[in-house]
């Protein structure tokens, strides 16, 4: 049973009132199922919509921010947990141990790169979690073109088309985490001491 899910999104709030609510209300959702809130530890944009969702609701929020980003992301100063760490690799990788499932809201390149290296992560065997891209307002649909694109000229295999889900509603993103199969996994590229 998950117990705890890492959330990546934008430091801005974007342009869409109906995702900067979302963010709140996927916040609240998560504290309300008990499941811990693992984020980037700042209190802007998306980010800190999330994690304050989560704390209004008697959520537990842990938030790891790198040191050059205490200012520039606002760091958050009411979380259950705060991290302060060295790099942007430090982070991810210890949001990736802390956190037992992904879901990747609206966000920018920083977005991208979390939500790329997690799958890439999956491709390599080296966790085997749920990742759900949460499509609000069909923010990731020419991302998803750009993957179902580059699976039709042989670049992705069609089995890795399994490494995430998509949801466009809250509930779907709570179906999928619920009901996730671990993927059998054939061979471990690399282990996490490699990345």
């Amino acid at each position: 049973m998950i117990t705890s899910v890492c959330v990546f999104c934008g430091s801005s709030d974007g342009t869409a009132p109906i995702v900067q609510a979302a963010a709140t209300e996927l916040g609240e959702a998560l504290a309300r199922r008990g499941l811990t809130l693992v984020y980037g530890g700042g209190n802007t944009g998306l980010m800190g919509r999330v994690a304050n969702g989560a704390l209004a609701a008697g959520g537990t929020v842990v938030g790891i921010i790198p040191q050059a980003l205490i200012t520039r992301e606002n760091q958050h100063l009411q979380l259950t947990e705060t991290h302060i760490v060295d790099s942007m690799h430090e982070r991810k990788a210890m949001m990736s141990d802390r956190a037992e499932g992904y879901i990747a809201l609206p966000g920018g390149f920083g977005t991208f790169e979390e939500l790329f290296e997690i799958i890439t992560w999956a491709q390599l065997g080296i966790h085997n979690k749920p990742i759900i891209v949460y499509n609000l307002a069909g923010y990731y649909d020419p991302l998803l073109q750009m993957v179902a694109s580059a699976a039709a000229q042989g670049f992705i295999r069609p089995t890795e088309s399994t490494l995430f889900n998509v949801a466009d509603r809250l509930a779907d993103v709570f179906d999928h985490l619920e009901n996730f199969a671990p993927r059998i996994q054939t061979r471990q590229w690399l282990k996490p001491n490699q990345i």
